[in-house]
C-alpha cells in the first residue's frame, strides 16, 4: 500500500488533507487531526474534557472523547458525506488533546476548563469539545459569551437542564438554568430540541418536545430553528441522549421516545443559516454502549459540525 500512512495524528507534516491511516489502525485522533498543543493556523480544534462528576444516574462519559475518536477513524479517508468534500482540504484543524482535570478537587473544575477554553478561543479558532457530562457546557458558554455576548443556545437533549441551581452546584442538570439567570444566553432565541421530560421552570425558551420531533419532518424542525434563533450567535450543544435508546445506549441518563440518528443528522445537515460559534458533543458513556453504536452517532453529530464549518468558509473564499 505505497499510498498508506499510519499515525497521521503524529506524523502529518500540516493541518490541512486527508489521512490515509487503515481505518482498523493507527493513531486516534478525532478524525485523524495532527494531535497538538499548538494553535496557530488553526481553523477549528477538537478538544475533548474527560469529566463525568456531575451526572445524576450512571457515570461513565468520562470515556466520551476516547469513544468518539475512536469512532471517528471510520470518517478519515473519503470525502465526508454528505458534504461530498473533504472537510480538510482547505480548513485546518486540530485535536488539542483532553483538559487535565484534577479528578480529587471537583470544584476547580469549571475554571480549569473556562480558562483552557478561552486561551482556545483567544486564537481565532472556532471550538468542538467532546464531553464528558452536560455540566462542562456551562463553563464552555462562559467563555464564548466572553468573547461572542450571549449566545442562542441550540441544544439538542431528551432534558431540560433547568433544575435548581445554587451557583455554585457540581450538577449536569442545571447549567440552562445558570446561564439564563447570568445573563449567557439569549433565552428569546434559544431552542430545546427533543425534550422528554419535565422541569420546574423553561425560562420563555422555545422547545419542540419528543413528541413534536416525532411528528415533524427534518425540514420543519431545521426552518423552525433557523427562524428561532435569527441572525444570533449561537452555541450548538448536543446531549446524545437527544437520540432514543435504540440509536444511543451508551449514555447516563436516557429517555425512550427519541428520534433517530437519521432524522438528527437530516436535521443538522439544514442548519447552515446559523451563525455558530461553538459546539459541543456531551454524555456519551461507552460503557453502556454497544458496537460503538452511541459513539459512532456522536462522532457523526461531531463531524457534521465541522462539516457546516467547512461550508460556511468555504463559501466566504
Amino acid at each position: 500500500m505505497p499510498s498508506k500512512s499510519i499515525d497521521h495524528a503524529f506524523t502529518a507534516r500540516g493541518l490541512t488533507g486527508a489521512a490515509s491511516d487503515p481505518t482498523h489502525a493507527g493513531a486516534l485522533s478525532f478524525m485523524r487531526r495532527k494531535f497538538t498543543k499548538s494553535l496557530k493556523g488553526a481553523d477549528a480544534v477538537v478538544w475533548g474534557i474527560p469529566f463525568d462528576a456531575a451526572v445524576s444516574n450512571r457515570p461513565g462519559a468520562r470515556f466520551g472523547p476516547q469513544g468518539i475518536r475512536r469512532a471517528s477513524a471510520i470518517f478519515d479517508n473519503d470525502p465526508q458525506y454528505p458534504f461530498d468534500r473533504d472537510l480538510f482540504d482547505a480548513m485546518a484543524v486540530i485535536d488539542y488533546g483532553d483538559c487535565l482535570l484534577d479528578y480529587g478537587n471537583h470544584q476547580k473544575t469549571p475554571a480549569t476548563i473556562e480558562r483552557e477554553a478561552s486561551k482556545i478561543l483567544r486564537s481565532g479558532a472556532y471550538l468542538l469539545s467532546l464531553g464528558g457530562d452536560h455540566f462542562v457546557t456551562w463553563p464552555l458558554l462562559k467563555a464564548h459569551a466572553a468573547v461572542h455576548g450571549p449566545l442562542a443556545l441550540v441544544q439538542f437533549d431528551a432534558h431540560q437542564d433547568t433544575w435548581f441551581d445554587d451557583g455554585r452546584r457540581i450538577d449536569h442538570g442545571s447549567f440552562v438554568a445558570r446561564a439564563a439567570r447570568e445573563g449567557i444566553i439569549d433565552t428569546e432565541r434559544s431552542i430545546q430540541i427533543g425534550i422528554r421530560t419535565h422541569a420546574p421552570e423553561d425560562f420563555d425558551i422555545r422547545m419542540l418536545y419528543g413528541h413534536e420531533v416525532e411528528d415533524m419532518t427534518a425540514s420543519e424542525i431545521a426552518e423552525t430553528i433557523i427562524d428561532h434563533v435569527g441572525d444570533r450567535a449561537a452555541y450548538l450543544t448536543f446531549d446524545i441522549d437527544c437520540l432514543d435508546p435504540a440509536f444511543a445506549p451508551g449514555t447516563g441518563t436516557p429517555v425512550a421516545g427519541g428520534p433517530s440518528s437519521a432524522k438528527i443528522l437530516s436535521i443538522l445537515r439544514k442548519l447552515g443559516p446559523l451563525d455558530l460559534r461553538g459546539s459541543d458533543v456531551v454524555e456519551v458513556a461507552p460503557a453502556y454502549d454497544h458496537a460503538d453504536v452511541t459513539a459512532i452517532a456522536g462522532a457523526s453529530i461531531a463531524m457534521y459540525m465541522l462539516g457546516l464549518l467547512a461550508e460556511r468558509q468555504a463559501a466566504r473564499r
